[in-house]
């Protein structure tokens, strides 16, 4: 639909037109978001497909190849909307796009808010993933890296202190466990000197079974939750940071398909006004 004048009653002239700029703005930013969506999915289906321990990611409440699938599949649909309704100036579509760029966001906003009003039961939940995760530590390898990575990266070992370990069968500390790892932890609860080249991955052997003074010089013992609180505490802007980069997107969507949808709304009527005149001049 391009610009169209009218003629209203009183000699004045009147215009109402869809503007090109909102309606190929909303189109590109819907098409960049409609091919990251295509690259989540194609991503989430080579990991599902190379998966074969699905079972040992469990623990991690949702596996993350199945969430990057979901995740990318609502975003393409979304974005297929908001790209063609602007192409197409279909108000249905636009709609459709806007409702769920709005319910989105306030769902976000309503977690963020339940997670800081209950923090205390947010905290036991992420403890009790983190543990459901040290069970599982040697039956995934993905899982593991991750692990170890968290670990290395907060300075900590297991999710309240570093017994936490010995929920792992192969780190348990039961007299009777056979395994040469009893009673250890793994290499990334070490302390590390800046300047060793070769990690030493048994540098974590028996040391469950030292007192916490005599543990503390060879490895973190703080557990991971604790040093996550820590490190939010310490990066509140960052983190505000991201949730408004993640927000200013969905509201930029949000105004231009209101915006797009009210001038087509405008249009419409102004058809629908020069039709009524036409037939009836009169009037």
């Amino acid at each position: 639909m391009g610009g169209r004048r009218r003629g209203a009653p009183g000699g004045d002239e009147d215009y109402s037109f869809v503007s090109p700029v909102v309606k190929y703005l909303l189109f590109l930013f819907n098409f960049i978001f409609w091919i990251i969506s295509l690259v989540m999915v194609a991503i989430g289906v080579y990991a599902r497909m190379m998966k074969h321990a699905e079972a040992a990611l469990a623990c991690l409440a949702v596996d993350p190849a199945m969430m990057l699938l979901v995740v990318g599949v609502l975003m393409f649909i979304i974005t297929f909307c908001g790209c063609v309704g602007s192409l197409r100036e279909n108000i249905c579509l636009l709609q459709t796009f806007c409702i769920c760029l709005t319910v989105i966001f306030l769902l976000q906003l309503a977690a963020g808010i339940l997670g800081f009003i209950f923090s205390d039961k947010a905290r036991d939940r992420v403890t009790k993933m983190i543990n459901n995760a040290i069970v599982h530590y040697r039956e995934d390898i993905d899982l593991q890296n991750l692990i170890d990575f968290g670990q290395k990266e907060f300075g900590c070992c297991g999710a309240v202190t570093y017994t936490d370990w010995s929920q792992n069968m192969y780190f348990d500390c039961k007299q009777d466990n056979p395994s040469r790892e009893r009673c250890s932890v793994p290499f990334s609860c070490c302390i590390m000197p800046e300047d060793k080249v070769v990690i030493n991955t048994m540098c974590g052997q028996g040391l469950q079974e030292k007192e916490f003074g005599e543990a503390a010089n060879f490895i973190h013992t703080n557990g991971c939750i604790d040093k996550l609180v820590d490190w939010i505490h310490s990066n509140m802007f960052l983190l505000g940071g991201i949730a408004l980069g993640l927000a200013i997107p969905q509201l930029v969507g949000i105004l231009l398909s209101q915006i797009l949808i009210n001038q087509i709304k405008d249009q419409i009527e102004l058809q629908n006004y020069q039709q009524k005149h036409r037939s009836d001049p009169w009037s």
